[in-house]
């Protein structure tokens, strides 16, 4: 099983800074405790200095995201507030029919909404749905629909 870790970098920053990626060392843990058979694809750990790269290896960059993204079972999406990259990482992970996973507060949000298949307030509520058998009922379902 092919895990995805989609999550806010820049967000809506206007300076070139990120938010604090502290969330995926949990996110990677729980997983590996209760799904080890998850092979665990994050993006911005292949790419920690994304935020210095000129504009071609920034294309290169997504294209390669993109593609990760839509080629897993399961996006895990971590939004504490909006994100472009999520967006288009959830939009392509729906198209593709996978699962997609969000930790965010804005549940109401249209986007959310549309291209969720669960959503969690927060890590302790995804993490619960892992350790019960979320993942596999959910892959399931989706595999019968």
């Amino acid at each position: 099983m092919k895990v995805f870790l989609a999550g806010i970098i820049q967000g809506s920053l206007s300076d070139p800074t990120i938010h604090g990626q502290g969330w995926r060392g949990p996110v990677s843990a729980m997983l590996a405790e209760h799904l080890p058979q998850a092979l665990v694809y994050d993006h911005f750990a292949k790419h920690p200095g994304g935020i210095d790269y000129d504009l071609p290896r920034i294309r290169a960059t997504l294209a390669e995201g993109n593609a990760a993204c839509a080629a897993s079972d399961v996006v895990i999406c971590w939004l504490p507030e909006a994100s472009m990259g999520t967006a288009n990482e959830m939009f392509l992970a729906w198209e593709a029919e996978r699962l997609v996973l969000t930790i965010t507060p804005m549940a109401p949000n249209w986007v959310i909404r549309a291209y969720s298949d669960h959503i969690f307030a927060d890590l302790a509520a995804l993490e619960a749905f892992v350790a019960g058998g979320g993942v596999q009922r959910a892959l399931a379902e989706k595999a019968r629909s």
